[in-house]
C-alpha cells in the first residue's frame, strides 16, 4: 500500500475495505456479481479528535453502507464518522 496523502479531520478515519474471499469454505466460487459490500477494514488515517480510540493498522468493523467511498491512488477507501465504526476487531 502507498502513501495516503490525506488527513481526515475531526472524528474521522480513513479506512480500506478488505474483500470477502472470492471461494466459501467447501469451494465454490463467488461471482463479483454476488459479492456483498464489505464489512471489515483496515483504519488508514485518523482525524485530529482526541476522543478516537483507533489508529492506523487496527481491524474494524462497520455499519455495511455506511461512509463515503472515495478513490486515491487507483484503491478504494470509505471515509466514515468514528461512530459508524461498530468494533475493532482483536486478532
Amino acid at each position: 500500500m502507498s502513501t495516503i496523502n490525506i488527513q481526515p479531520m475531526g472524528a474521522r478515519i480513513l479506512v480500506k475495505p478488505l474483500e470477502q474471499e472470492s471461494k466459501t469454505a467447501t469451494g465454490l466460487y463467488i461471482p463479483e456479481t454476488a459479492k456483498e459490500k464489505p464489512q471489515t477494514g483496515l483504519v488508514v488515517a485518523v482525524g485530529d479528535d482526541e476522543e478516537i480510540k483507533l489508529k492506523v493498522n487496527d481491524k474494524v468493523l462497520f455499519a455495511k453502507y455506511s461512509g463515503t467511498e472515495i478513490k486515491l491512488g487507483g484503491d478504494d477507501y470509505l471515509i466514515m464518522e468514528c461512530n459508524d465504526i461498530l468494533a475493532k476487531v482483536l486478532d
